[in-house]
């Protein structure tokens, strides 16, 4: 149960509290410090970003921009802008999005969390975009109150 890195169930032990402590006879031979926070780790990828999982979406310059984060993958789609994959990662408590765009463009190429809640998630872009603040998608529909002009055409 311990295993895997969880990257699709955030918080999926604690069901069955009996007898599942600290210790257990787990044969995995690659257990390495889960949740012991160890600082060995320097040369390591960093973790999933977790809290990021999901579909934000913004705009900028009256068009859509929507961005996914599945595990450790991200991805960003632009209406008439560019296609963009990479990763969504934590290190040391901090939040960062590295994309790669299809169109060579680097203004989403790295990104730094501000901070992520239930419904809303602000990045620090790296270079002239700045700051950009999403609203978590629900049901596959644009969340209220985003301006949408200039989408029908």
């Amino acid at each position: 149960m311990l295993g895997t890195l969880a990257p699709t169930a955030c918080g999926g032990g604690g069901s069955g509290d009996s007898g599942g402590s600290a210790a257990g006879p787990t044969p995995s031979a690659t257990a390495t410090a889960d949740s012991g926070g160890g600082a060995e780790g320097s040369g390591a990828s960093p973790a999933p970003a977790g809290e990021l999982e999901g579909s934000w979406l913004t705009t900028a310059d009256g068009k859509a921009v929507a961005l996914m984060v599945n595990g450790g993958d991200a991805a960003l789609f632009a209406t008439g802008g560019p296609v963009c994959s990479g990763t969504a990662r934590e290190r040391a408590g901090t939040h960062s999005i590295r994309l790669k765009c299809d169109d060579g463009t680097e203004d989403r190429a790295s990104g730094t969390v501000d901070s992520v809640g239930e419904d809303s998630l602000r990045i620090t872009w790296e270079g002239a975009l700045g700051t950009e603040t999403y609203t978590r998608a629900e049901g596959g529909s644009l969340p209220t109150g985003l301006p949408t002009a200039g989408l029908g055409s």
